[in-house]
């Protein structure tokens, strides 16, 4: 389970959006991660300037066959932040989805689509607030359709069928109710190994049974997927960073400030590893954000299915001098 920050680098194209000077570009994998070079990514993601009369950047993410994958829009040029429409495709040029984004954050309706160009699966997802049906994800089901258009959920009720990313096997079935999830809801998930049994009753998880390829089970009554909290949560992770974090002397000396980003990983058993930097300001405040983050051991582990994971986590940490 991955999650949180992608970069962006720099890379020359002939398919730059509308003659737009194009500002950077990243090399990514399917996952998000990012990679070195174009032979090892799945896609690309290109970053250019603004259209005449909007200060959003323009987002294109293109195969490595050249096709289009994705255009949309950014607030910054150095971090995608999806704002407005955004449209993806299937490597035939057929669309796959449009949806709109407000800050990164999907709002309104998400139109998904079949290799086949029939509509698939219409989501919801709240202009404002929550809703109770953040198990697998925060969003009504609104409407599913099969490969031949026949109606499997109408108005947010019926018997929903998700599939893969190949559209060839069915991953998850169940039924809907208002939106919600409801009833006995079954599928599949490592590489199609593993399957699950759940248990819904107006969109929250009663409880969940997982059964692995050799036989093994996990019983959950958390969702699906769990992402790493600090002890105490976010609170006590920012009362143990102003404890524990010393400003730099000679950083506060030249006045030098700004937010540090680190990429780190939350082990099985909740311990951290693999901490790094993946944006600096300088180095000795980039060596202090290391510090405070190699000594926060005190983590619960993220978990799929009821199962300790490894997981990837990307973090801000922010130095600032009070005036």
């Amino acid at each position: 389970m991955k999650l949180f920050f992608l970069t962006i680098l720099i890379f020359t194209a002939s398919v730059a959006s509308a003659q737009q000077k194009v500002l950077n570009v990243t090399f990514l994998k399917n996952n998000g991660k990012q990679v070195d070079n174009r032979d090892s990514a799945d896609y690309i993601r290109q970053v250019s300037a603004p259209d005449s009369g909007t200060v959003l950047f323009n987002v294109d993410d293109f195969y490595k066959d050249g096709k289009r994958k994705l255009v949309g829009k950014t607030s910054k040029a150095d971090h995608v932040y999806l704002e407005g429409v955004c449209t993806t495709y299937f490597n035939s040029g057929v669309k796959k989805s449009t949806c709109t984004y407000v800050k990164g954050v999907k709002k309104g309706s998400d139109y998904n689509f079949f290799p086949n160009g029939k509509p698939y699966l219409q989501l919801l997802y709240p202009e404002n607030g929550g809703l109770n049906n953040d198990v697998t994800g925060n969003y009504l089901i609104a409407m599913n359709y099969d490969s031949l258009g026949n109606k499997l959920v109408e108005n947010g009720n019926g018997y929903l069928k998700v599939f893969d990313d190949s559209f060839k096997t069915v991953i998850e079935e169940g039924g809907i109710k208002n939106g919600k999830r409801d009833g006995v809801c079954k599928g599949l998930f490592d590489k199609n190994k593993a399957r699950f049994t759940e248990t819904y009753t107006n969109g929250s998880l009663v409880e969940g049974t997982a059964v692995y390829e050799d036989g093994s089970t996990s019983v959950y009554k958390a969702a699906r997927e769990v992402n790493p909290q600090f002890k105490g949560g976010l609170d006590a992770f920012y009362k143990y960073l102003s404890r524990h974090i010393k400003y730099p002397d000679d950083a506060k000396e030249n006045a030098i400030q700004g937010t540090v980003v680190l990429s780190f990983i939350v082990e099985r058993d909740g311990k951290t590893s693999n901490v790094k930097i993946t944006k600096g300001v300088y180095p000795s405040i980039d060596n202090e954000a290391l510090r405070v983050m190699k000594d926060s051991h005190v983590w619960l582990p993220g978990t799929q299915f009821g199962r300790p994971v490894r997981v990837q986590y990307g973090l801000p940490i922010n130095f600032f001098l009070g005036s």
